[in-house]
């Protein structure tokens, strides 16, 4: 990643009211050059609202309404096309609930220096999970399985090369 590529942090939310400051705030200190991108799907407890609120006190962040909840998949192509369309180099995506870390975030982009994609898990060497049920765990391993048999890619922590 050279100093001139522009980065775009994709935070999808529904009903995070809670957690979107913080996640922001978060972000906003560890990438302090980094955009926002906060997508929205209509929550009812008011966070697009607040998304509102906090793009009108930093230009760097960015709010994109979705009329009806329609799921992080799809929140995340909207968020990606949105920053494609906007000129953004770098795309990362990160969830509002605090099961990502933003302070890795200057790590994972530093890496794309000898990297086209960096990927971050929870399940690799000193990644770990937080107060989740086993049913959460299960579906997250079997949505990683899923992604690597689907894209042929090696298994945790191989870089690839």
């Amino acid at each position: 990643m050279t100093s001139d590529e522009r980065t775009l942090v994709i935070i999808p939310t529904y009903d995070e009211r809670e957690n979107l400051p913080t996640t922001a705030a978060r972000v906003r200190s560890a990438c302090p050059d980094a955009d926002i991108l906060v997508v929205d799907d209509a929550s009812p407890d008011g966070t697009g609202a607040l998304a509102d609120e906090l793009a009108a006190t930093d230009p760097r962040v960015h709010v994109l309404h979705r009329a009806a909840k329609e799921g992080l998949g799809p929140a995340y192509l909207a968020g990606f096309a949105w920053g494609l369309d906007h000129g953004f180099d770098v795309l990362v995506e990160m969830d509002a609930d605090g099961s990502h870390q933003p302070e890795e975030l200057p790590r994972l982009l530093r890496a794309l220096t000898d990297a086209d994609v960096v990927l971050g898990s929870r399940w690799v060497a000193g990644g770990e999970v937080l107060n989740w049920p086993l049913r959460r765990q299960l579906l997250s391993r079997a949505g990683n399985l899923y992604t690597r048999l689907a894209l042929g890619l090696r298994g945790h922590g191989d870089t690839g090369t």
